[in-house]
């Protein structure tokens, strides 16, 4: 394996992010719905995205189904599963210190609800409480 090529199962990469986004946002998605949405948005070309999709397939984190002409995908967990394991893997890797100064920050540039912020308030809670 060379050190561009992606690992089975691995964390997806920024540009593997972005098609993951699309696809999250309508799923199931025929490739050329996919390949339109990344050239408009990202200027990437047919060839580029079918690469970063046969990668996340390879990854794990989607699927493909043949209809047709068509190639389709689904992602294999929920949006928030995938981001709450990329969570996981930055926490896994935080120094004991830096994990209050990491949450202000994430917290800082989020757009919350007022039921996130309530939901919230009740973790801080519960965590003060068992202190």
């Amino acid at each position: 394996m060379t050190p561009n090529e992606p690992a089975s199962g691995g964390a997806p990469t920024p540009a593997e992010w972005k098609i993951l986004r699309i696809i999250h946002e309508s799923a199931p998605c025929p490739a050329r719905d996919v390949v339109a949405v990344a050239g408009e948005a990202y200027g990437w070309s047919a060839s580029t995205v079918k690469t970063l999709l046969r990668r996340l397939v390879a990854k794990g984190h989607l699927t493909t189904e043949r209809k047709r002409n068509l190639f389709v995908y689904s992602p294999t967990q929920s949006a928030v599963r995938m981001i709450c394991s990329e969570a996981d893997g930055l926490l896994a890797n935080t120094v004991d210190d830096a994990v209050g100064p990491l949450l202000a920050y994430m917290l800082q540039k989020s757009r919350l609800s007022k039921s996130d912020l309530d939901e919230l308030r009740s973790l801080l809670d519960d965590k003060e409480a068992q202190q």
